[in-house]
């Protein structure tokens, strides 16, 4: 073990870290149940308690390729140490408040990940930056949006013909039963790609305090408190973002929101077996705008949705500028 890395101090990152996960479940928990909440399927009480349980169910579905490309994939372990690691969740944390504050649908992984970056630079330059990593999570910024709303249009498309000839009525009745599936889904995908993030910075913090290596797996006390942190942070909900993703940028039948919630799962399914570290809020904001596009152009609110956009670019370079000017003060404070 690093010697210069006293044990209350890695306890202290490792529930900082937890808080991340946590504020990650309570930010995003609009992302599961926006559109289920806003078609009248399930309350909004009943709604975070299925998303939270399938939050943490995808424990036991996903490999940790996510977690590795957090923890060894974006900057060189060796670079890295506690200091970085307090830069980093601070910055992400403090983004996280700020855009949940104003009710702006951000990333929480990708908060994350401009705080590793900020934190890094601010200690050793750009030179442990590993571009491979940083290069596939930046071109996910822009194809995981487009992915889920080619998916959320084309299914839309294709449920429609499918049911051309069917009463509305009774289309409305099954597709709000089969709501509570891709719901389902859709929460599994979440806590897959999302509470892996914090697994990987709390596995990178460990390495970089010599507790285990590289080589090692993540130890099962990290994997099972992070999937339990999101979930708990998805049933506690983050309400101010509900308004925005279910009805704000387009209005939303049960179909439609089957449709988003299934084309947003499959693209964080895919995202997660490639281990990149996708946001959860850019594929369902993208999944609702290819449903309400699918009906036509001027069913989105376009206004709304560029001014979503317009958060998703600023999210990495604020939250490393917040965690650079934060690892300068844990040099005086840690």
């Amino acid at each position: 073990m690093d010697l210069s890395i006293s044990l209350p101090i890695i306890v202290g990152l490792v529930v900082l870290a937890l808080l991340f996960d946590f504020l990650n479940g309570f930010h995003d928990a609009a992302n599961s149940i926006a559109t289920v909440v806003s078609t009248g399927v399930l309350k909004p009480g009943h709604a975070v308690i299925w998303a939270a349980s399938f939050n943490f169910i995808a424990l036991f579905i996903f490999h940790l390729k996510v977690a590795a490309t957090i923890g060894k994939g974006i900057v060189d372990p060796l670079a890295v140490d506690h200091y970085v690691i307090f830069g980093a969740l601070a910055g992400a944390i403090a983004w996280n408040l700020i855009t949940w504050f104003y009710g702006i649908p951000s990333s929480s992984s990708h908060a994350l990940i401009g705080g590793i970056v900020g934190a890094t630079i601010a200690k050793a330059g750009t030179g442990p930056l590993v571009a491979s990593g940083i290069g596939k999570t930046v071109l996910f910024i822009v194809l995981s949006p487009m992915l889920g709303m080619l998916l959320g249009s084309l299914m839309m498309l294709l449920v429609a013909w499918l049911l051309r000839r069917s009463h509305p009525a009774h289309v409305d009745r099954w597709f709000r039963r089969l709501q509570l599936v891709s719901a389902g889904l859709y929460s599994l995908g979440h806590g897959g790609n999302d509470a892996q993030k914090t697994i990987g910075i709390i596995w990178l913090m460990l390495i970089a305090a010599g507790v285990t290596s590289a080589g090692e797996p993540v130890p099962d006390w990290v994997v099972i408190s992070c999937y339990m942190a999101i979930g708990l942070g998805t049933l506690f909900g983050g309400w101010r973002i509900v308004k925005t993703m279910g009805q704000g940028i387009t209005k939303l039948r049960p179909v439609g929101g089957f449709c988003a919630e299934t084309g947003g799962a499959i693209t964080l399914f895919l995202a997660s077996a490639l281990g990149v570290p996708v946001s959860t809020t850019h594929t369902i904001t993208g999944a609702i705008v290819g449903v309400g596009s699918a009906h036509r152009v001027s069913a989105v609110r376009w206004g709304l949705a560029g001014s979503i956009v317009w958060a998703w670019v600023l999210t990495i370079p604020a939250s490393g500028l917040i965690a650079a000017l934060a690892y300068a003060v844990g040099k005086h404070l840690l």
